[in-house]
């Protein structure tokens, strides 16, 4: 049976002062409670209808009727978990890093997230204003990839100015991305889904590069940040092979 206290702590968490507060996030459905828990994410609560696989010390049952009360989908998956956010680990300047500069989508950051873990990418660094990964919507979109990737929020302009890794911005005034040599270690600043990079951070930018346009109209103004990303990653890894 559904407590009143038990909706109360699901309805609140899709606010991020309660996520904070508590230190708790909301996943849905088998994929995505699957993977958080094969990565290794501590399972606070789990509710579940009948013939729901996972068990769980803390699974309680619960009618259909009841799950849809707890879901934030429009259409209710077979099971709403809450797990432990977890602990923060050391940022390290290595490998391929993706900062993002609010991004305000959850489900462009959701995108970016499954993107990364599908590339490789072990580490997104995020202004303070781009949307929280435990939102929801980015957690249903990673589709469990949070589990794989660090995502760190902090002052992207203080992080930049004191990295010694090159900088790399996806920007339309950019050299064309695919004529350019590419290195396996390095920071993509991707920007604002309706205002690009801003000016602040374009100033720390030291390798502008641009996705070219191709077809006779050319009418397209830019394209989705997590489109963008896709194919940035996909140049990052097909010229530098790692």
């Amino acid at each position: 049976m559904l407590s009143k206290s038990q909706t109360k702590l699901i309805t609140s968490l899709q606010q991020k002062k309660y996520r904070e507060e508590t230190g708790l996030f909301v996943a849905e459905g088998p994929k995505v409670i699957h993977e958080l828990l094969d990565g290794g994410l501590a399972l606070h609560l789990l509710f579940s209808t009948v013939g729901f696989e996972i068990t769980h010390k803390n699974n309680l049952q619960v009618t259909e009727a009841e799950l849809k009360k707890l879901s934030f989908l429009k259409t209710a998956n077979t099971a709403v978990a809450v797990f432990e956010i977890p602990k923060i680990k050391l940022l390290r300047d290595e490998g391929l890093i993706i900062a993002l500069d609010a991004v305000r989508d959850p489900g462009n950051l959701g995108t970016i997230i499954r993107l990364c873990d599908w590339f490789g990418v072990k580490q997104i660094i995020c202004s303070e204003d781009t949307a929280d990964c435990y939102n929801p919507k980015v957690v249903q979109a990673t589709m469990g990839s949070l589990a794989r990737v660090q995502v760190h929020y902090l002052s992207l302009m203080e992080y930049l100015s004191r990295t010694n890794l090159p900088i790399f911005g996806g920007a339309m005034n950019g050299k064309n991305v695919y004529s350019e040599k590419l290195p396996a270690t390095g920071i993509l600043v991707m920007g604002n889904e309706a205002n690009g990079i801003s000016e602040e951070i374009i100033q720390k930018i030291t390798h502008k590069i641009t996705i070219p346009r191709y077809g006779n109209i050319q009418k397209t103004e830019s394209l989705n940040v997590a489109t963008a990303t896709a194919i940035l990653l996909s140049e990052f890894r097909r010229t530098t092979g790692t």
